[in-house]
C-alpha cells in the first residue's frame, strides 16, 4: 500500500504524470486513482432512442474516467500561451510551450500521426479581423478529432498498464499529510506515498475545495464562461476553418466592455450533450472519419464573467444559470437567430423549417428567459461582430444551443514547481484552476513528473 508517487485523477494530467515518470525514473512505485471507469467501460446510455436524456449515472462516463473530460472531446490540442490556461506565468513562456511540443510529440507517437498542425501565423485573417474591431489569437492547434484522441489514449493505457497501478471506480475521499508523505484514503482501503499529484479535472472542483479547505491550502475565486453554442452550415466559416480550422477570436462589446469569444470550434462537427455534476449543459465534437462528419460548424460563444468581493462562488452562478435551462427545457434549449431577435421562442415547427438540421435533439425554446440580458446582448453584438468576416453567421436559421458553461476551478496556490504549501504535494491540471485546455494540462503533469524525478 506503499507508493513513491500517487496520481489522483486519470485525465491529461494524471496521464502524462505517469508518463514522463516512466521515462525518467521506470524504477519507481506509481499508483493512480481515478473515480471514473476505464477507457473501454467509458459509455454514456444516452442513445437519442430509448434514452434521450442524462439519467444522472453515478460516475458520468462523459466527464470522467481514464482520459477525462477530454476523452470524447473534440482532440484539440491548441499550442500557445494566449489561451487555455495561465501554466505560463508559473513556469515562464517559453518552457510552457517546449512542454506543449513534447506533448505533441507523444500524441503523434501514439497513434496521432498524420493529423494536422493548424497555426494563425502570417494568417490573412488577421488583418481582417482587426479591421472589423475582432481579434485573432495566435496559436499551433493540433487537431485529432474525436475518433483519433479516443485511439491516442487506447495506446498510452496500453502502454502505461503494467507500469502503473490503476484502480479505477475508486474515488479519492480525503488526503492527509502524514511523516513526511501523504496517505491517501478511499472508501476501503488506505495508502500512502512519499509524493501525490492531484489532477481532477474539472468535475473535481468541489472535492478540490475540500481537500483545500481540510488542508489549509490558500485559494482565489476565479472566473466563468457562459453563452451558446452556434451551430450553421459549414460553408459559413469554412475560409477560415479549411486554413485554421480552430480560430480564437476576440470581441469587446460597445455596451458593456465585456469580453466575448469563440471556443471549441467543430467544422463538420457535431453538438452534444455535457453532464457537470448532473447539470446538463452543451459542447460540441467533430471527426478525422470523413464518414462521422456533418454539413454543419458549431462554435460555442462565451462572456467571460469574473467577480470580486464579496462573491467567491463563480462555479454557483454558471450552475445556477444552467439550472433554469435544465427547469425549462428539461436539459438544452435550442432557439433560431431570428426568433431570439424578434423576442419569441421557437417552436418545433419553425427549427423543422428551418434550412439546417440540428445535430444535436434539443427542447425548442426562449434563451432570453435563461440568460442574463448583458451577457445575451454580449452575445447578440459578437454574432454581428462575426458576420462581417463570416457572412451567413447572422442568418435567421442560424441555431443557439443553451446554455454552454466552463467551469473553472478556484485558483488553488501553489509555487512554482506547482507544487503547494505542502512539499511533495503538487495540485495541476485544470482542477488547480491553472490549465484551461488539454495541451495545458498535459504539459503541467510532465512539468510536475520531471520535478519529482530530479528530487
Amino acid at each position: 500500500m506503499k507508493y513513491d508517487v500517487i496520481i489522483i485523477g486519470a485525465g491529461p494530467g494524471g496521464i502524462f504524470s505517469a508518463y514522463e515518470l516512466i521515462q525518467q525514473r521506470p524504477e519507481m512505485k506509481i499508483a493512480v486513482f481515478e473515480a471514473g471507469h476505464a477507457l473501454n467501460r467509458r459509455h454514456c446510455p444516452i442513445d437519442g432512442d430509448k434514452i434521450k436524456t442524462c439519467i444522472k449515472c453515478k460516475s458520468c462516463s462523459i466527464m470522467s474516467g481514464f482520459g477525462g473530460a477530454g476523452a470524447f472531446s473534440d482532440g484539440k490540442y491548441n499550442i500557445t500561451n494566449d489561451f487555455g490556461g495561465t501554466l505560463h506565468e508559473y513556469i515562464g513562456k517559453k518552457k510552457a510551450l517546449e512542454l506543449m511540443h513534447y506533448v505533441d510529440l507523444i500524441n503523434m507517437k501514439y497513434g496521432g500521426e498524420g493529423t494536422r498542425l493548424y497555426t494563425t501565423a502570417g494568417s490573412r485573417f488577421k488583418k481582417e479581423c482587426i479591421q472589423n474591431d475582432l481579434h485573432l489569437l495566435d496559436a499551433s492547434v493540433r487537431h485529432l478529432g474525436t475518433d483519433i484522441n479516443y485511439v491516442v489514449l487506447e495506446n498510452l493505457y496500453a502502454y502505461l498498464n503494467d507500469k502503473v497501478e490503476f484502480f479505477f471506480d475508486t474515488p479519492v475521499e480525503s488526503v492527509a499529510a502524514k511523516d513526511g508523505g501523504y496517505e491517501i484514503s478511499t472508501a476501503d482501503e488506505t495508502y500512502t506515498c512519499e509524493n501525490c499529484i492531484i489532477s481532477v479535472g474539472r468535475i473535481g472542483s468541489k472535492w478540490m475545495e475540500k481537500v483545500c479547505n481540510e488542508l489549509d491550502i490558500p485559494t482565489q475565486s476565479n472566473r466563468v464562461d457562459i453563452g451558446v453554442r452556434v451551430e450553421l452550415p459549414m460553408e459559413v466559416f469554412s475560409h477560415l476553418t479549411d486554413e485554421l480550422y480552430e480560430s480564437k477570436i476576440v470581441y469587446r462589446t460597445e455596451t458593456y466592455g465585456d469580453r466575448v469569444r469563440t471556443f471549441c470550434m467543430n467544422p463538420k462537427g457535431a453538438v452534444v450533450n455535457e453532464n457537470t455534476n448532473g447539470i446538463i449543459t452543451v459542447n460540441g465534437h467533430s471527426y478525422e472519419d470523413p464518414a462521422k462528419q456533418t454539413e454543419n460548424t458549431n462554435f460555442a460563444l462565451l462572456v467571460a464573467k469574473h467577480f470580486s468581493e464579496p462573491f467567491k462562488d463563480s462555479n454557483g452562478y454558471g450552475e445556477s444559470i444552467a439550472r433554469l435551462s435544465n427547469l425549462l427545457g428539461g436539459g438544452v434549449i435550442v432557439q433560431r437567430f431570428g426568433d431570439l431577435i424578434r423576442g419569441r421562442r421557437s417552436t418545433q415547427s419553425r427549427i423543422d423549417e428551418a434550412y439546417i438540421t440540428p445535430t444535436l435533439q434539443a427542447t425548442p425554446g426562449d434563451l432570453s428567459l435563461v440568460l442574463p440580458k448583458r451577457i445575451l446582448d454580449g452575445i447578440i453584438e459578437m454574432i454581428y461582430a462575426l458576420d462581417k468576416i463570416a457572412p451567413g453567421t447572422a442568418n435567421e436559421d442560424t441555431l443557439l444551443y443553451g446554455v454552454e458553461v466552463k467551469f473553472y476551478n478556484m485558483e488553488v496556490e501553489v509555487n512554482d514547481r506547482l507544487e503547494s504549501r505542502y512539499p511533495g504535494l503538487y495540485i495541476i491540471g485544470d482542477g488547480s484552476g491553472i490549465t484551461h485546455s488539454l495541451s495545458h494540462a498535459s504539459a503541467s503533469g510532465v512539468y510536475v513528473a520531471r520535478n519529482i524525478a530530479g528530487k
